[in-house]
Order: C-alpha cells, then sequence, then structure tokens
C-alpha cells in the first residue's frame, strides 16, 4: 500500500523535525472530485466532525422547533464545545425546555478543556457533570428529537422513559440519525465497520470522498431531501450566528466562523479528522491526518485548503492574512521563544 503524501511539517533549525502523512478530499455536490490527496477510498472514522449531519434530524423532524431552540442551542448542537459557561447553560437549557434536565444525558461527564473553568468549578467544590461533556449539545439534540418522538401526550416520565437508552443502535433516535448520516453521505452504514465513539453513540467507517460529498450537500442542499436541505441551511444559519457555541474561547472553528461567517462551516473531528462545508464554493471538504494529530495537523491543513478554496480579502488585515497564519503556525517554547513553525504541505 502506498503511503499518504505528507500534508504539514514541523519545522525547527532550518530543517523539519517532523511530518503528519494524510489524505484530504474536496468534493461538489454533484460528487465530482475537485481536488484530493492520498487514499479517499479508505473508510475512516469521523467521529465529531459530522455532528452536523447527527443534528439534521432534530430539525427536520419539527423538535427544533417544538422545544423552541434558538440559534446559540442549534449550533450547540452542532458543536465539540470547551465547557465553558456558556455551553452549559446552553445545553441545560434545551433540555429543560424539552420538559427534562441533565439525568437524561448519556454522553458521560468529563472536566471542562479550558483551565480557568477547570481551577473556577474546583475552587467552587463542584465536579464536572455531562453538561460538560464536549458533547453535551449534540446529546441534547438528541433528547430533544426523543422527547418529540415520545408524542405529544406524553408527560415529563414518559418522555424520560422513551429516551432512555438513545445511545444505542436500535433505539429510535438513533435510527433517525444513523438515517440522516447514510443518506448525506450515500455510503450503506450497514456494510461499514462501525465502532463507539467517545460519547458512546455508534461511530461508522466512512471514505473521506464521501465525507467530503455530504459536506457539500449540506453546503448547497443538492442531493438531500427538502426537509434535510431546510435544516441544513437553518444549521449552518445559526453556527454563522453563535459560532462561539461550536468550539469556544480559542477554539479553531469558532475562530474561523466569527471571521468568515457563513463561507465556512468547519467542524473537527477525534483522531485527526476534519470536515468543512463551502456554500459559496459549493464544495464540501474532509479530512484525516494518518496519526491522528488534529491540533497540529489537521488544524493547519484546514487552513491551508480554506485559503485556497474560500473568497478571501486582502490587504493589511484582511482575511487571507489571518488564514495563512493558521495554516503556518509559530512554535513557541515556554519562555515565548519561537523555536520553529508548523505549516502546512498541500501544493
Amino acid at each position: 500500500m502506498t503511503a499518504n503524501p505528507i500534508l504539514a511539517e514541523a519545522r525547527r533549525g532550518g530543517i523539519a523535525e517532523s511530518f503528519h502523512r494524510g489524505a484530504f478530499a474536496v468534493v461538489d455536490a454533484d460528487g465530482a472530485l475537485h481536488s484530493s490527496a492520498g487514499d479517499i477510498e479508505r473508510p475512516i472514522f469521523p467521529r465529531s466532525a459530522v455532528k452536523v449531519l447527527q443534528a439534521l434530524p432534530l430539525v427536520e423532524s419539527g423538535a427544533a422547533e417544538r422545544w423552541q431552540l434558538n440559534d446559540e442551542q442549534l449550533a450547540l448542537a452542532c458543536a465539540s464545545h470547551g465547557g465553558e459557561p456558556e455551553h452549559v447553560a446552553a445545553a441545560a437549557a434545551m433540555l429543560r425546555q424539552a420538559g427534562l434536565d441533565a439525568e437524561a444525558l448519556e454522553c458521560g461527564a468529563h472536566w471542562p478543556y479550558r483551565e480557568p473553568q477547570q481551577h473556577a468549578m474546583v475552587r467552587r467544590g463542584e465536579t464536572p457533570t455531562p453538561l460538560h461533556n464536549n458533547c453535551s449539545g449534540k446529546h441534547a439534540g438528541f433528547v430533544c428529537l426523543g422527547c418529540l418522538m415520545a408524542g405529544d401526550g406524553a408527560g415529563a416520565s414518559a418522555r424520560r422513559a422513551f429516551v432512555r437508552g438513545y445511545i444505542r443502535p436500535e433505539h429510535p433516535v438513533m435510527r433517525e440519525v444513523t438515517a440522516a448520516l447514510q443518506a448525506a453521505t450515500g455510503h450503506d452504514l450497514a456494510r461499514s465497520a462501525a465502532g463507539t465513539d467517545g460519547c458512546s453513540i455508534p461511530t461508522y467507517a466512512v471514505p473521506l470522498r464521501k465525507l467530503a460529498h455530504a459536506f457539500a450537500r449540506v453546503a448547497t442542499g443538492v442531493g438531500l431531501s427538502e426537509g434535510r436541505a431546510r435544516a441544513a441551511r437553518r444549521l449552518r444559519a445559526a453556527v454563522a450566528k453563535a459560532p462561539f457555541m461550536v468550539g469556544g474561547s480559542g477554539r479553531f472553528d469558532t475562530r474561523v466562523m466569527e471571521r468568515l461567517g457563513e463561507r465556512v462551516f468547519c467542524k473537527v473531528g477525534a483522531e485527526g479528522v476534519y470536515c468543512a462545508a463551502l456554500p459559496e464554493a459549493g464544495l464540501g471538504v474532509a479530512i484525516k491526518i494518518d496519526d491522528g494529530n488534529t491540533a497540529r495537523a489537521a488544524e493547519v491543513v484546514m487552513a491551508a485548503l480554506i485559503e485556497r478554496l474560500v473568497r478571501l480579502s486582502d490587504g493589511d488585515g484582511g482575511e487571507r492574512g489571518f488564514v495563512q497564519a493558521l495554516a503556518d503556525v509559530p512554535l513557541v517554547n515556554w519562555n515565548g521563544i519561537e523555536v520553529g513553525r508548523l505549516r502546512a504541505r498541500i501544493d
């Protein structure tokens, strides 16, 4: 098997110190390949990069409207957030609006990603709850979908009973989510390798080319049912209005979408996966770094592809300079001295 090409490198002292190999696919809404590198047919687990696809049933079903979810909450349903107070409050509100609480979440608990939040919680004598989980918004969306599926006449106890076990592949909620993922990617998930994600829901292996096609469909609506196309537009608009909710302070996704707005929807996944929908260009992007490195490698590769594919303003303080700085990042030691660079290599 031919090795995938080098997509990013870390340089120190004038030489390349480390290399990160991987593959990427850029596909249009008709499924035509725009550009690529490496093996884009090998199925990979997309992990959290596909949360927007998993959130399509939340909107398409009418659950988002029924429980009056706002832009921040819909953006959180697509998020891998940092567990900051705004994220925790929004997830709790989603559940409350559907008549339930954090006990309905089955994603598990972990500490917020950012140290200031961790330290503040320790000072207050608090321990993390499922609301702090980076996937709590996605799971709150699943619960909201389940509460609608339980029926209009169902009370809180009946809703809670219906949604219990929603993380299992055979649960009605997860069957809807899996169907949306399969329809968007066009990949037969029943024949795919299946695993369990970090937040305990099923994850299915999908080729990069088909992941990129799914995101081109999210970008344009082409190839989606009318209801799912409307849902994709609603989710993209919500994220553009509330990009902080998708990541948080200092996070790549938030920074890019705060600056570029609806021109880019990008979403990180664990183990070196990144996907993006580029509505103006009508393209979808999917990246996989072979060694699973996300922050060091996948981000700079995504930035380089955004620079190549998205209309950007030039000049001092322009968008192009902003994106270029994300594709060629200084490596700084503990004394604040620049000791090298981390840069994309996708030419």
